[in-house]
C-alpha cells in the first residue's frame, strides 16, 4: 500500500558530515543497542571500516540483540562472503534485494538505494553513505568522499521504521514487531518522504513545490546532475523571479564519468535563466542536500532520472531554523571549495569536451528510453 508520512514534531537532529563524523557515531549506537537493529545499505565494500560494522553487528547478535540487514545485490557485488558469513553465522538475517539474473531484463535495473540505521527503533541514521573505505580511510584520489548523514531521535523514527519494514515484508513476506512510543526528544520538525521507482515519487513531488512556491533562495547539492525537464523548467523559472538559485554538483572526482560528462548539457539553459552553478573540486561530493527558504531535505536520493525512474530512495524533509542554518553554513562552507561555471566560460569551452558531452548526452537518452 503507498504510504505518505506526515510532518512529525518533537524531533532531536544532528548533521554528521564525512565518514570520520558519522562512523564512530554509528558505530558506537550499535555497540549501545538492546533490543534491535535495521540496517538498509545500497553500497557494500569489504574492507577496514566494514570490518568494525561486521565486528559490531556480530557481537550484538550474540548478546541477543535483533539484528536485519537489507543490501542491494548489485551495490553489494564487493561484500566478501567470508564476510557475509560471518554475520550469519552469529545470527544476523540478511535480506538481498533484487538478485541479478538475465531473465528479469530491465527489472535488473531496480535497486535498493537507501541508507538507514534504526537502533532499538528509538534512534535512526539516514543519508547517503554507504559500507566502504572510500567515505574513510581510501587513498585513491578524490577520496574520502564528501557525505552527509543525519542521526534522529523522536517520533519520525517510527516512520523510517515503517518503511523499513515495508520492505522486510515485501522481500520475505515477514513482518517485524513495531516499536513502542517513542518521546518527544527535541523541537525539529520533519517527515519522511520516498521513491519507489515510477510508482511512487514523493521526494520529486516535494521538492518541485518548494522550487515553485520558493521566494528567497534554492540550493541544492548532488552528486548526478540528470534532472526531469519539469525540475530544469522550474529551477530557470525561479532563478528569472529573482530567487538565488545555486547548485553544487560534483566536479572533476566521480565514480560515474559519463554522468559529469552527460549533465553538461542543462548548463547552457539554466546558466542563461540566472541558475548559478558550482562545481566541487577537492574529491567526490557524494552529498544529497536542498535548502529552500525555511525548508530543507536530506538523504538517498540524487533527484536525478535514474534515481526517480528505477530506485527505492528515502529522505527527510526538515523545518527547524537551527538544523537549517547548519545546512546553510555547510553549503557556504562547500562554496569555498568549488570552482563557479559561468556562461562566459562555458560557452568558451573546447570542442573536445563539447564533443564527449554530446556523445554521453546521447548516450544517457537511449538508456532512459528503455522499458
Amino acid at each position: 500500500m503507498r504510504k505518505q508520512f506526515g510532518w512529525r514534531g518533537g524531533n532531536k537532529i544532528d548533521l554528521l558530515v564525512d565518514g570520520e563524523n558519522f562512523f564512530p557515531v554509528m558505530l558506537e549506537d550499535i555497540r549501545s543497542a538492546r533490543h534491535s537493529l535495521l540496517l538498509e545499505f545500497y553500497f557494500v565494500s569489504s574492507g577496514v571500516i566494514t570490518d568494525q560494522f561486521v565486528d559490531e553487528l556480530c557481537s550484538a547478535a550474540r548478546r541477543g540483540v535483533m539484528v536485519k540487514l537489507i543490501i542491494d545485490d548489485f551495490g553489494s557485488y564487493r561484500f566478501a562472503s567470508t564476510d557475509r558469513q560471518a554475520l550469519v553465522t552469529a545470527g544476523v538475517d540478511i535480506v538481498v534485494y533484487n538478485p541479478l539474473h538475465l531473465s528479469k531484463l530491465t527489472l535488473n535495473f531496480s535497486r535498493d538505494h537507501r541508507k538507514l540505521l534504526v537502533v532499538d527503533q528509538q534512534k535512526a541514521f539516514i543519508g547517503g553513505t554507504g559500507l566502504s573505505d572510500v567515505y574513510w580511510l581510501s587513498e585513491e584520489q578524490g577520496c574520502p568522499w564528501h557525505e552527509l548523514m543525519a542521526r534522529i531521535e523522536g517520533p519520525a523514527v517510527t516512520d523510517l521504521v515503517s518503511t523499513y519494514n515495508e520492505l522486510w515484508h515485501r522481500c520475505t513476506g515477514k513482518r517485524l514487531s513495531p516499536g513502542g512510543m517513542i518521546e518527544h526528544k527535541g523541537n525539529s520538525e520533519l517527515r519522511v518522504r520516498t521513491v519507489q521507482g515510477l510508482y511512487q515519487q514523493d521526494i520529486k513531488a516535494s521538492f518541485l513545490k518548494r522550487v515553485n512556491t520558493a521566494d528567497d533562495q534554492i540550493w541544492l547539492m548532488t552528486a548526478y546532475f540528470l534532472p526531469s525537464f519539469s525540475m530544469r523548467y522550474a529551477l530557470r523559472k525561479a532563478a528569472r523571479r529573482g530567487v538565488d538559485v545555486r547548485l553544487i554538483i560534483a566536479g572533476p572526482y566521480t565514480d560515474q564519468p559519463w554522468i559529469f560528462h552527460a549533465s553538461k548539457r542543462f548548463y547552457s539553459r539554466l546558466l542563461k535563466a540566472g541558475v548559478r552553478i558550482y562545481e566541487y573540486q577537492p574529491r567526490f561530493l557524494h552529498a544529497k542536500m536542498s535548502v529552500i527558504d525555511g525548508w530543507a531535505s536530506m538523504g538517498s536520493c540524487n533527484l536525478d532520472h535514474w534515481n526517480l525512474r528505477w530506485n527505492l530512495e528515502a529522505n527527510i524533509e526538515v523545518q527547524d531554523p537551527i538544523c537549517i542554518e547548519k545546512m546553510t553554513g555547510l553549503f557556504h562552507s562547500d562554496l569555498n571549495h568549488c570552482q563557479e561555471v559561468t556562461y562566459d566560460t562555458w560557452s568558451k569551452r573546447p570542442w573536445q569536451r563539447r564533443f564527449k558531452e554530446t556523445l554521453w548526452a546521447w548516450i544517457s537518452h537511449l538508456v532512459l528510453k528503455i522499458k
